[in-house]
């Protein structure tokens, strides 16, 4: 007999749902032939499925451990590496993501941040291998594999849901540094439209609207200049698929190190004199909302991450 006892993570969904998520490799039928013959119950009662789970609810299975062998496959995939935690509690953790690392898997075989969160939880004990079968701790924001920077991860159920939200509804701040080729001056706000293409996974920018496109705002404030380069800080306000890069690239001050809207023969020469080798785009800093509820604790702060010293470099050299 298996027990499970529902958390707070795994609260509010329907039952049968749950069990789908357990029994990850069980068909359907086998799920409610198992609730109708009451070897899987509800706090001790025969169940349909159809309920709505409760923190502290109680299930049993009470089947063969070669049957619970069979129909559950852990989704936990060991992979270790050292990540640079900015904040962590009980609901969320910040992390400080390198350039050169997905935030999400592309294809099965992929190895990425959230794998090494997984892991980083399993082994610091905040999550156990079995809670992994019912809920899956997961990023909220993704940045670009060669974009380096902030990245959410909710640690819970409500910090899924609450960061989520503060996400779509704009309200949570996400200010970005970059370097990009030529002199730029001031404060501007940009408007355009977004395509994406996603048979070549590249955006085209525009000033006026078109079918499939969609409406961007990117802020910038110049912060520092060296020759034919300028460093400034960037507020995203939408949030579309590579929005900063294609945004900047369109009105002709691509980000150095940008192989896909940048320019080739500059991308060259940085890398040989200051060693860049991915796009100098960071996400810098997070502004959290007043915010109360199970995230209370976050309320009106800030959180920066570093600028890598590839960064530093590149504007000490075009100084000179």
């Amino acid at each position: 007999m298996k027990l499970i006892t529902v958390t707070t993570n795994e609260a509010g969904q329907r039952f049968d749902k749950l069990l789908a998520k357990y029994l990850n490799e069980a068909p359907k039928s086998f799920i409610y032939k198992m609730l109708r013959k009451k070897n899987i119950t509800l706090n001790g009662k025969k169940a349909s499925g159809s309920e709505l789970l409760a923190a502290g609810d109680e299930v049993r299975l009470f089947l063969a451990d070669e049957t619970l062998d069979k129909f559950h496959t852990s989704s936990y995939q060991r992979a270790k590496t050292d990540l640079d935690i900015v904040y962590e509690d009980e609901h969320i953790i910040l992390i400080n993501k390198p350039a050169g690392m997905l935030s999400q898997k592309a294809k099965p075989g992929d190895v990425s941040l959230v794998e090494y969160l997984i892991t980083y939880l399993v082994e610091s004990g905040a999550v156990t291998k079995e809670q992994l079968a019912s809920f899956h701790p997961a990023v909220c924001n993704r940045l670009d594999r060669n974009t380096s920077g902030l990245v959410i991860a909710g640690k819970s159920l409500a910090g899924l849901q609450e960061m989520s939200r503060l996400l779509q509804d704009r309200t949570m701040h996400k200010y970005y540094r970059c370097i990009v080729s030529g002199t730029m001056h001031g404060t501007c706000h940009l408007k355009g439209y977004l395509c994406k293409d996603h048979a070549r996974n590249q955006v085209t920018v525009s000033k006026a609207p078109s079918h499939d496109a969609q409406p961007i705002e990117t802020e910038y404030t110049v912060i520092g200049h060296g020759k034919d380069v300028t460093l400034m800080e960037v507020l995203l306000i939408t949030g579309r698929s590579h929005q900063i890069r294609a945004h900047l690239a369109s009105i002709g001050h691509p980000i150095i190190g940008d192989t896909k809207y940048g320019n080739s023969k500059w991308n060259e020469a940085y890398r040989q004199s200051c060693g860049v080798k991915h796009q100098l785009l960071h996400a810098y800093r997070l502004e959290m909302p007043e915010l109360s509820g199970a995230l209370s604790c976050l309320s009106g702060k800030a959180f920066y991450a570093p600028v890598p010293a590839v960064f530093d470099k590149v504007m000490q050299i075009t100084c000179k």
